[in-house]
């Protein structure tokens, strides 16, 4: 079974669908006959490498409310992933351009730690608010899951990785996605939104039982 997920470092949602994904995956009995490919979605292109307003007050900008009301949105994102084990810091999120880190996940890939490197990104961004675009962030995240940090260091000034990067997102149009977390089960089912992990079993049998 092919599983394809499109997600952004920038989403907490997708923070939230990737812990539960791989519980589900934990629990299901073909799990080594599954290949998960991490597809890359940025949720805004033009974000600046560094910040000019604060998360909440993007937030805020992004839904037409109050800064208050939009702290109020990350009490409830917050309470969720705590209840996955995931502590956010939503408030004190910076917020920024992801290119780089979509670039770093596609380095990562060439020596399979494409799920470590999205996970350590998710890490640095919501949980100890970092900034992910900063070129010492990338470095550190490649030194911790055993990527060659010359190996970045060669890449960031370059284009390497920005058309496979492009090219997930310009693909994510063509099946009609709309948001992120996305998950395509062979390339027939799909499932869309930070779902429980009890969803994503359900989907990961279902198409295993249509399957054979």
């Amino acid at each position: 079974m092919k599983i394809e997920i499109w997600s952004d470092v920038a989403c907490p949602f997708c923070y939230i669908g990737k812990r539960n994904f791989e519980t589900a995956l934990s629990q299901f009995d073909e799990a080594n006959q599954v290949e998960v490919i991490y597809k890359s979605f940025r949720l805004d292109p033009t974000a600046p490498k560094q910040p000019e307003e604060t998360s909440v007050e993007l937030l805020a900008k992004k839904y037409g409310t109050s800064v208050e009301e939009a702290k109020q949105m990350n009490v409830q994102i917050t309470e969720a992933a705590r209840a996955i084990g995931l502590e956010f810091n939503l408030d004190t999120v910076i917020p920024s351009n992801t290119m780089d880190a979509h670039r770093l996940v596609k380095l990562a890939k060439t020596e399979e730690k494409e799920a470590s490197a999205l996970e350590q990104l998710y890490k640095a961004y919501f949980i100890d608010n970092r900034n992910v675009a900063d070129k010492e962030t990338l470095l550190e995240i490649a030194s911790e899951i055993g990527i060659e940090t010359s190996n970045v260091e060669s890449m960031l000034p370059t284009d390497d990785y920005k058309e496979a990067v492009i090219s997930d997102h310009n693909e994510s149009k063509q099946l009609g996605v709309q948001g992120v977390p996305y998950v395509v089960f062979n390339r027939k089912y799909s499932v869309s939104g930070a779902q429980p992990a009890e969803k994503f079993l359900e989907a990961l049998k279902q198409v295993q039982m249509e399957e054979e």
